[in-house]
C-alpha cells in the first residue's frame, strides 16, 4: 500500500528510510526526532506480558494506577482478568477505570460494579472507579488545540505511576483503541468523557465535528502524559480483533489473526506502530478493519497527539522472541 508521499509503507522505518534517501538525492537536510522503542513479540500469553514488561526495564514507583478496559457487558472480545493477572500482581497496582457516558452497563457506579464484579476484575484485583465520587480532578491542557482542560476522576491524585494495558482493536468512533484512547476517554470521568466527545461542548457529545473530537482525544490524552511526568508505561495487545470496541455490548466477531503484544514508554509510537502492523499484513481480514480506522479517520488521533509533542510517531521495533 502507498502512503500520500507515493512510496510503499511497510512500517514506520521504511517510511524513514526512503524520506532519507530522498531527501539526500534532492539536497536536503532532514531533521528527525529521536526515534522511541517499541517492543514486539508475536507470542500472546499471560506470561509473555509480564516478560516484556520485566524486558522494558521502566520500574513504576510509588501507588500505581493500572488502566485497562473493563469491558461492557455482552462483549466477547475484551481480554479478561486472568489474561493481565501475572503483570497486575507483578507490579502491585490498582485496576482503575471510569464510568462512561452513555447507556450501558457501565454508567453509573452501581452499574459499574456489579460489571467489574460479574467479569471478575473484582475477584482477583484491588479495582478503584476514579470518579465513583466527585468533584472531578482538572487537569489543565495550555497547549490543547481544541480543549484546553480534562476532567477525570479525582482519585487518580492518589496514583504516582500508572501501567496502560490496552486491547488494541477497531472502535466505532475513533476508528481504533489503543493507548492513547486509554490516556484519554478511558481516564475522563463520565462527565470528561462527554467533554471530550462533544470537543468541549457536552451537549454535542455525539454530534461534534468529527476530527474535533479525535484532536480533543489528543489534547486530553496529553495531559494525562504530562500528570504523571514520564512515569508510565503502555502495552497493547493485538488479538481478538474486531472493528468494534470492548464498549460495545453488541461487537462484531474478530477480524483478524491474532498478531502480537507491543510495550513502549511512548503511547503515540505504540499506536503508530500497531496501525503499521495492521497495514503490512497479508491476513484476509486486514481490509474490513482498515475499514474501519480509515473511515473514521483513525489516524488524525496519532497525528493530533504526535504535533503536541509529547511522543512521536518515529520508532524503532524490536523484535523479541
Amino acid at each position: 500500500m502507498k502512503d500520500k508521499w507515493g512510496i510503499e509503507v511497510t512500517d514506520r522505518n521504511t517510511f524513514q528510510t526512503a524520506m532519507l534517501k530522498s531527501s539526500q538525492e534532492k539536497g536536503w537536510i532532514l531533521y528527525m526526532s529521536e526515534k522511541a522503542k517499541v517492543y514486539f513479540s508475536k507470542e500472546i500469553s499471560p506470561e509473555k506480558v509480564l516478560e516484556m514488561y520485566q524486558l522494558l526495564g521502566k520500574k513504576l514507583d510509588g501507588k500505581v494506577a493500572i488502566k485497562l478496559h473493563s469491558g461492557e457487558a455482552g462483549n466477547q472480545n475484551f481480554l479478561k482478568p486472568e489474561f493481565w493477572k501475572p503483570v497486575i500482581d507483578y507490579v502491585g497496582g490498582t485496576v482503575v477505570e471510569c464510568n462512561t457516558a452513555y447507556e450501558g452497563e457501565r454508567n453509573t457506579t452501581a452499574k459499574h460494579k456489579k460489571t467489574l464484579e460479574a467479569h471478575g476484575w473484582s475477584r482477583y484485583f484491588k479495582v478503584d472507579l476514579l470518579d465513583a465520587e466527585g468533584p472531578d480532578l482538572e487537569l489543565a491542557i495550555p497547549n490543547g488545540k481544541v480543549i484546553q482542560k480534562n476532567f477525570v476522576g479525582k482519585d487518580l491524585a492518589d496514583y504516582d505511576s500508572l501501567l496502560v494495558l490496552s486491547h488494541f482493536k477497531g472502535h466505532p468512533m475513533g476508528g481504533y483503541g489503543g493507548a492513547l484512547k486509554q490516556l484519554s476517554i478511558g481516564i475522563a470521568s463520565s462527565a470528561g468523557k462527554a467533554y471530550i466527545h462533544g470537543a468541549g461542548k457536552p451537549e454535542d457529545i455525539w454530534t461534534a465535528d468529527h476530527d474535533s473530537f479525535l484532536e480533543s482525544m489528543a489534547d486530553a490524552a496529553s495531559s494525562v502524559v504530562d500528570y504523571f511526568k514520564g512515569n508510565a508505561v503502555y502495552v497493547n495487545v493485538m488479538k481478538n480483533m474486531s472493528v468494534d470496541c470492548d464498549c460495545c455490548a453488541v461487537a462484531e466477531d474478530p477480524c483478524m489473526e491474532d498478531m502480537g503484544i507491543l510495550i513502549s514508554t511512548d503511547p503515540i509510537a505504540i499506536d503508530q506502530a500497531c496501525l503499521d502492523l495492521v497495514y503490512a499484513s497479508d491476513d484476509p481480514g486486514r481490509d474490513h478493519l482498515l475499514e474501519r480506522i480509515e473511515s473514521r479517520h483513525g489516524v488524525h488521533t496519532i497525528e493530533a497527539a504526535a504535533a503536541l509533542g509529547f511522543g512521536t510517531r518515529e520508532y524503532e521495533l524490536i523484535t523479541v522472541a
